[in-house]
């Protein structure tokens, strides 16, 4: 079939035909004679022609095999010699069929895979990344590139489609009808050197670094007056002495801040240690009660020195935003933390509370209305807060709105006080739609409770308010609130209603809430440190004295978050259906299907799992509205934040939480055991 398919054409073909053209031409010439009257001539001519077309046909039928086979013996010698030259191709080089199979390769191919003539099997069984579905022809490409490795060699594949019957229409000679198919050519470029030279290259490129000192003042005053120089020293020299060791410059800034020049090589070897640096400073000990802590904050991958250091600078707010005792990496694309095990010391001084109320006091004195807002699915603690920041905006004489779209069952006997109460204005809460349609000009955001505007309640509002204030006692993440006018985030607080009562005892000597006020505010305070039981410190039992003195009364809290039979039901099944994962983690579901607000039914499981001995963390996973939350809880063996970050989440060392967005329950769990194995696996937790 294929023998009687190729027939000649182009060129090659009219130069064989010309001949029997020629006839044709002396034909004419014939009758032409014939017309004239010129018999004998005529006659004469009639015969030669006969006679020349006879040859002529016999020729084209005799000869056309021998042309034939001398053509397909000079494509032969011609196809050898191209072969040849592939064949002594120092570039690795193989032909595939539209499988993957190998039908071809050359010397060079064959002396990297130390295979040898003949090899036919597939070609993933040499390069497993290069599957059949990358293939030209397949992936409906007609080029494909990338990357591939070979046992220490680094290589770019390219690959190229060959249609058959593409090369038998475009080809001058032959043509071949019904003929289909193609093949595949690789080629594979070594790059290891280049590799290798621009790692080398990387290596050396300049990484930034910032080291602060969390509690300077604090370990200084825990030690006596004449050892504190030797203190300081042993520091100094524990910080240099560790940079020189990697070939870096540290130079002191201040008293309690550094700053470090490395090359990229050693800050990869800082990460592979996970930061030990965090740890060896803490064994500087001459008799102080307290131990000293650091925090480090690294920029790579700039485009700049200059980037480099704005990166570095960035991180270390981020480590201090995030309680200290921490490293913070900051790269273009991601920021990647270590260490922060330990929980932040609580300062004694509450100067900082004081600028901050008085900055606030200035912003709200300028402004026409003031919003606040908190966390999306809000709870008591953004809550009381934003009824704080209200209580100060009356104080001020300015307009007040409290954005709040969706109220839980657990927060609703709260928050219908205020809306059945004469003494506050109906707009006083408001919905995310009417605070976009009221929002002006000369307005003032106020963020309570979060810092990490995807999850705030109206994002929105975001964009619209020029002037915006962030009050938050949750780690800072690398997604954060950016621009804003007063920023005040300070992990060691138990509770944003915390924060927001110590500010108010500095907005006005004659500031007084009302019971209902305070009752929302020590509800804050007493539902995240869960009782008092946890995070707690001497500034958080100040800032619930002074709610009380303002008219808290806790047998009125404490009437307000009773559990009914259904949420206490829920709660205990809860905690009843709790599996224990790596004898130290207890992860269990709460469906709360009866219950109103089963997140906070959840919350109150996850607490209640840590009474349990041996549960270093537990984790409550709660379907709601579409969505898995997940509620993290630890006392203080396990930084429960960073495992939550892992999976999108954050919170604090002891208190955090995720959601998990079009997923199962089954989903969930299988995604926190991952995170712990993978966790216990990297050594930043305890197996």
């Amino acid at each position: 079939m294929m023998k009687n398919s190729v027939k000649l054409k182009g060129r090659l073909k009219s130069y064989l035909q010309s001949s029997l053209y020629l006839g044709f031409l002396l034909i004419a010439v014939d009758v032409l004679m014939y017309m004239i009257g010129d018999y004998r001539a005529g006659l004469i001519l009639s015969g030669f022609i006969i006679f020349y077309i006879a040859i002529i046909l016999s020729m084209m039928f005799y000869n056309k095999p021998i042309i034939m086979n001398e053509l397909v013996s000079f494509a032969t010698q011609y196809g050898q010699i191209q072969r040849r030259l592939l064949r002594d191709l120092e570039l690795p080089h193989a032909l595939l069929d539209d499988n993957g199979k190998i039908i071809w390769t050359n010397i060079a191919f064959e002396r990297m895979v130390h295979q040898d003539k003949g090899y036919r099997k597939s070609i993933t069984s040499l390069f497993p990344s290069i599957t059949k579905d990358k293939l030209p022809g397949v992936n409906e490409e007609d080029e494909v590139e990338f990357d591939v490795e070979y046992e220490s060699g680094n290589y770019i594949a390219k690959m190229k489609k060959i249609s058959l019957k593409e090369m038998a229409e475009n080809s001058d000679i032959i043509e071949a009808k019904g003929y289909d198919g193609y093949l595949v050519a690789l080629y594979l470029f070594d790059e290891t050197a280049l590799k290798i030279a621009l790692k080398e290259v990387d290596d050396q490129s300049l990484a930034v670094s910032l080291i602060y000192l969390d509690n300077y003042e604090e370990a200084l005053e825990s030690v006596e007056e004449v050892r504190r120089s030797l203190l300081i020293a042993l520091i100094d020299r524990k910080v240099n002495k560790y940079i020189a060791s990697l070939d870096g410059i540290c130079k002191k800034l201040e008293k309690d801040k550094y700053f470090v020049i490395m090359r990229k090589e050693a800050a990869m070897q800082l990460q592979e240690s996970r930061f030990d640096l965090l740890e060896d400073v803490k064994t500087v000990n001459i008799g102080n009660e307290m131990a000293v802590t650091i925090s480090i904050g690294m920029g790579l991958d700039g485009l700049s020195y200059t980037q480099n250091y704005e990166f570095a600078r960035n991180a270390i707010d981020i480590a201090l935003g995030r309680g200290g005792d921490q490293a913070v990496v900051k790269m273009p694309e991601n920021v990647t933390y270590y260490g922060g095990k330990s929980q932040q010391v609580e300062k004694s001084t509450r100067v900082k509370a004081r600028v901050k109320a008085h900055a606030l006091k200035e912003i709200i004195s300028v402004k026409d209305e003031i919003y606040v807002m908190g966390h999306r699915m809000g709870d008591v603690d953004s809550f009381g807060a934003s009824v704080g920041i209200y209580r100060i905006a009356e104080v001020l004489d300015k307009k007040a709105h409290i954005v709040l779209n969706d109220v839980t069952a657990s927060m609703q006997p709260m928050v219908e006080m205020f809306r059945d109460s004469d003494e506050y204005a109906e707009d006083m809460i408001i919905s995310n739609a009417q605070a976009i349609d009221m929002i002006g000009s000369n307005a003032v955001l106020v963020v309570v409770d979060v810092n990490k505007p995807s999850i705030t309640e109206c994002p929105e509002l975001l964009k619209r308010c020029k002037s915006i204030v962030v009050l938050d006692h949750h780690r800072q993440g690398s997604e954060v609130i950016e621009n804003a006018t007063l920023s005040y985030i300070e992990a060691y607080a138990s509770s944003a209603c915390e924060m927001v009562s110590e500010i108010l005892q500095y907005i006005s000597d004659n500031l007084k809430l009302r019971p209902e006020e305070a009752d929302c505010m020590y509800s804050g305070i007493m539902i995240d440190t869960n009782n008092f039981m946890t995070k707690t410190g001497v500034r958080t039992f100040e800032a619930a004295a002074f709610l009380r003195r303002n008219g808290a009364d806790v047998t009125r809290v404490r009437k307000l978050f009773r559990d009914d039979a259904a949420e206490y039901k829920a709660k205990a099944d809860a905690v009843s259906q709790a599996e224990i994962y790596r004898q130290a983690y207890a992860i269990s579901v709460c469906t709360g299907d009866d219950v109103a607000s089963p997140t906070v039914v959840g919350a109150q499981a996850a607490n209640e799992l840590l009474n349990i001995k041996g549960i270093k963390a537990s984790f409550i996973l709660t379907p709601y509205n579409g969505i898995i939350y997940i509620s993290a809880r630890s006392i203080d063996e396990v930084n429960v934040q960073v495992i939550m970050e892992r999976m999108g989440g954050g919170g604090h060392l002891n208190i955090a939480g995720a959601q998990i967005e079009n997923g199962s329950l089954e989903e969930g769990i299988v995604t926190i055991k991952r995170t712990l194995d993978t966790m216990i696996a990297e050594g930043e937790l305890e197996g």
